[in-house]
């Protein structure tokens, strides 16, 4: 069952994918409201992620929230007061939430709240569903456990989902924000050996994967926002060349990323997690920009 015309709350509303989501969920007939640290309008609502809410009653006549808030894992080298931070925004921050939907008594019916590819951790060639297990290592330890904050909701009555989003494609921010100006420079290349899987997805279809989420009653539990085709670094590294006509012949050493950004490079950079969206095929999704190359040439018009 479809659901149209709803009022959906957006935390992180001001971030990359929030604003894009904002924008789509509109177009399509909803209307947004943004739960913020700084209330600026009478389309906000207030809150903080280290006490949730702080007038849990402007959720009344709340359809959906999609929580996205969360500290930047990129921001920098991973000290353990960055991780502490990461790791608190999203799963303190998630309690909290869920804290304040339990104080309403009319309640949302859906929860729809960020997670990451990060849940599976190291992997190697392994094709990974939905159902795979967790794997191990610092960002599988929070992806699970915010996940499990956000499923708390289910007990309150809502549908939950939890999107798993797998390296987010856009000039606006994240990972390939940072890849532009070095391969445009002609200094691009594979990280480490180049066969670790990386599972991309546009930001385009990202914010359609997650709207099709809010209104799909069907979706339930675990979903990976990702394309349904991942590449190796190496695969990869040449699709970035070739949609921007640059060379690809300066590679960073595994060694040298560990020097400069220590277990964040495992992570994120090195890590092969070879993630496929079985959920979201199943249930009728259709990418617009599924190949990798496309995708690049669509988010950089």
């Amino acid at each position: 069952m479809t659901t149209a015309n709803q009022t959906v709350a957006i935390t992180g509303a001001s971030g990359m994918v929030g604003t894009a989501l904002g924008a789509k969920l509109r177009e399509a007939g909803h209307k947004t409201l943004s739960i913020t640290r700084k209330a600026s309008s009478s389309d906000s609502i207030l809150w903080d992620s280290a006490t949730g809410l702080k007038n849990p009653a402007q959720l009344e006549g709340v359809d959906t929230i999609v929580h996205l808030a969360g500290e930047n894992i990129a921001a920098g080298r991973w000290t353990a007061a960055l991780k502490d931070r990461i790791r608190r925004s999203r799963v303190e921050g998630t309690r909290n939430l869920v804290k304040s939907i339990a104080a309403v008594q009319q309640r949302p019916r859906t929860l729809v709240c960020a997670s990451a590819i990060g849940y599976y951790g190291e992997r190697g060639e392994v094709i990974l569903d939905e159902d795979a297990s967790a794997g191990t290592g610092f960002l599988a330890d929070v992806c699970r456990e915010w996940e499990h904050e956000a499923h708390a909701a289910s007990d309150l009555g809502l549908r939950v989902v939890n999107v798993r989003i797998g390296v987010v494609l856009s000039p606006k921010g994240g990972a390939l924000a940072k890849m532009l100006l070095p391969f445009k420079l002609g200094a691009g290349g594979i990280i480490g050996s180049g066969k670790q899987y990386w599972s991309w997805i546009g930001l385009h279809d990202l914010v359609r994967i997650i709207s099709f989420c809010v209104e799909n009653e069907a979706l339930k539990g675990a979903v990976n926002g990702v394309s349904p085709n991942p590449m190796t670094n190496y695969d990869f590294t040449k699709g970035v060349g070739r949609a921007l006509h640059r060379p690809t012949i300066f590679p960073l050493p595994a060694f040298v990323a560990k020097l400069a950004l220590g277990e964040m490079a495992n992570d994120l950079l090195l890590s092969s997690t070879r993630v496929i969206p079985k959920k979201l095929q199943d249930h009728g999704f259709q990418f617009d920009y599924p190949e990798l190359v496309g995708c690049l040439e669509h988010e950089l018009s």
